[in-house]
């Protein structure tokens, strides 16, 4: 549903998008994971057309998004980060508006279904301006799929939402998510990893990952970091000394009431590792995979881009 190859933007010297691709399939909630200014927003309106880009190719329904706008508008819902609502206008009437422009046949009974569909035909005849922030989301969600399209593009759809409002919201796009192609941009770290079946994780216009928020734990997780118990009779000095000596531990750090192991490479350590407690006469209590977390993902591949043009530095100056 959604294909981009290559896409870049540049504001003069400043590169918002580094040459990134991607894809969202059918039926798919793909998560734009980053910080502020990471180039989320701005390849969000690249693909709704609200912009071109400097470089690169992106395609939403098979139409190009700028040879074919109009009929790529046609499949597309957008809803950015700042809602566009006439406040003076009532919440029916504002749809009314919106499904005019979209040029829909029989707007009254799409308007009534969307309604009910965002749980908002209680207040169909309210004010915009009367409402709160969860419900104007609601409403500015509702104009997005007036027009029942293919695919969805939301920016940053529950922020400034109170956690009642952002369990209300993330359902509703969970639900939504089951019949079109949902592309999903935040900085929220739990958001991504409970809304989305595939994480694109950017930053300063570059992908640093992507994958499945499963596969990304275990693909950083590389097999080599462990949780470790044992008895309380072991003392903590002889604990670290055993489990420091096990061949392919690069470290062992004090966690509670055991220890974190990290392995140097992709090899299983832990027969070497309850052979070696066992073998010291000490009690193995437990021996775990370490469970990563998306912001521990986040943190390490953020790190590592803040550390390349460091090296990349050092590499110069002893060229």
């Amino acid at each position: 549903m959604i294909e981009v190859e290559n896409l870049t933007k540049r504001y003069g010297r400043f590169v918002a998008l580094n040459s990134i691709s991607f894809h969202a399939s059918e039926g798919e909630i793909l998560g734009f994971l980053g910080p502020n200014g990471a180039g989320k927003t701005t390849a969000m309106r690249i693909l709704t057309g609200y912009m071109p880009p400097s470089a690169g190719t992106a395609r939403i329904a098979g139409l190009d998004i700028f040879e074919d706008s109009l009929e790529m508008r046609r499949h597309v819902g957008y809803l950015p980060e700042t809602v566009p609502l006439y406040r003076d206008m009532t919440v029916h009437g504002y749809l009314e508006f919106v499904a005019k422009l979209r040029g829909l046949d029989a707007p009254r009974e799409r308007i009534a279904a969307v309604l009910d569909m965002t749980g908002m035909t209680d207040r169909a005849r309210s004010l915009i301006r009367s409402l709160s922030k969860g419900m104007r989301q609601r409403v500015g969600l509702a104009q997005a799929i007036v027009h029942d399209p293919d695919v969805l593009i939301l920016d940053e759809p529950t922020i400034g939402l109170d956690p009642h409002q952002v369990q209300d919201l993330r359902g509703l796009i969970r639900e939504l998510g089951h019949t079109r192609t949902v592309m999903l941009s935040t900085h929220i770290l739990s958001e991504a990893e409970q809304l989305c079946d595939r994480i694109i994780i950017i930053d300063r216009g570059q992908i640093v990952a992507e994958d499945t928020p499963a596969q990304l734990q275990e693909r950083l997780h590389h097999g080599g970091r462990l949780f470790l118990r044992v008895g309380s009779r072991t003392l903590d000095d002889d604990a670290l000394r055993v489990l420091r000596a096990v061949p392919g531990v690069e470290s062992v750090v004090r966690h509670g009431d055991g220890y974190q192991i990290t392995g140097t490479g992709r090899a299983d350590i832990r027969p070497a590792l309850a052979a070696a407690v066992v073998g010291h006469g000490m009690e193995l209590l437990e021996l775990r995979p370490w469970a990563i977390t998306l912001e521990e993902i986040f943190l390490e591949l953020t790190t590592r881009l803040d550390a390349a043009p460091q090296q990349k530095q050092k590499g110069r100056s002893h060229a």
